[in-house]
């Protein structure tokens, strides 16, 4: 080995790196030899496929075209699969799973409802938060045979006819996203905790639990306790804040214009046909 590695094409780093990265009984040099121009090669192609692993992935295990049938998933790709039976925003499904397949990824790999994100995928963010049976879960912590006859809904199954859900209107109405990855996770979680409030549920925070299950008008912290499990890395909290508090109240909520004081007073003034010196 010491007398092959005295080629003069290769230089000392060059030569240690190949070292390192041949078997210690060199006999991976004679397959590829130590020329420089096949030492370079070498490094090239190793990078280019795992570049193109990282880029394409398994395409035989994870493309789908949009639409495409649930049996389209190739078998021999499941390990340890069950038959899940359960309803996804009121259609009912079947397929099968490997057992240990989260919610998250069976709904965005088998079932083409991408609309929820993978954030964290360790149950930190709330980007996948999903409601299970009108509870809301997070996805990616939720195994998928765990749901077996359960109903599901994800942020494609809110509008009906063609027409948001209020909250949704809601969030819109008061720009609660910004690049609007957490935005289906925070819409669910939203929405479940208008149900738990109508159910009476009580939060950490809540003052008087008897007040509880005759929607009241929450406080901004309440609104933000039960909220505090999804994370907006925008920064868009008052306004998601503002949408919550519009639905759950019925009644209108004025805009939140993130302006200074004065520049506030005088978008107001102009608008009312009063335009007066800040």
């Amino acid at each position: 080995m010491t007398e092959e590695i005295q080629d003069p094409d290769l230089t000392a780093d060059e030569k240690q790196l190949l070292e390192e990265l041949m078997a210690e009984d060199g006999s991976g040099l004679s397959e590829f030899g130590l020329q420089r121009r096949h030492f370079l090669s070498q490094l090239i192609g190793a990078g280019g496929a795992l570049l193109a692993f990282q880029l394409l992935g398994d395409q035989s295990a994870f493309a789908h075209s949009i639409g495409a049938e649930l049996e389209a998933y190739p078998p021999e790709h499941i390990v340890n699969g069950v038959t899940v039976s359960f309803k996804v925003n009121g259609q009912s499904k079947s397929l099968e799973v490997d057992s240990r397949m989260t919610l998250l990824d069976t709904l965005r790999e088998r079932l083409q409802l991408t609309g929820s994100k993978k954030g964290c995928d360790h149950g930190q963010c709330g980007a996948c938060t999903v409601m299970v049976d009108g509870r809301r879960v997070l996805s990616c912590l939720t195994l998928a045979a765990s749901c077996e006859g359960k109903a599901v809904q994800t942020i494609e199954g809110f509008a009906k006819a063609g027409k948001l859900h209020p909250l949704q209107a809601a969030f819109i109405k008061h720009d609660g996203f910004q690049c609007g990855f957490c935005t289906p996770g925070q819409i669910c979680s939203g929405i479940a905790l208008i149900n738990e409030v109508k159910k009476g549920e009580a939060s950490y925070v809540t003052a008087d639990i008897r007040t509880m299950g005759q929607l009241p008008q929450l406080s901004d912290d309440e609104i933000k306790e039960r909220m505090s499990g999804n994370i907006c890395r925008c920064g868009a909290y008052p306004n998601i804040v503002a949408a919550i508090r519009e639905v759950l109240s019925g009644k209108g909520v004025a805009q939140h214009w993130l302006l200074t004081p004065e520049h506030s007073v005088q978008v107001v003034n102009n608008i009312e046909g009063n335009p007066k010196e800040s």
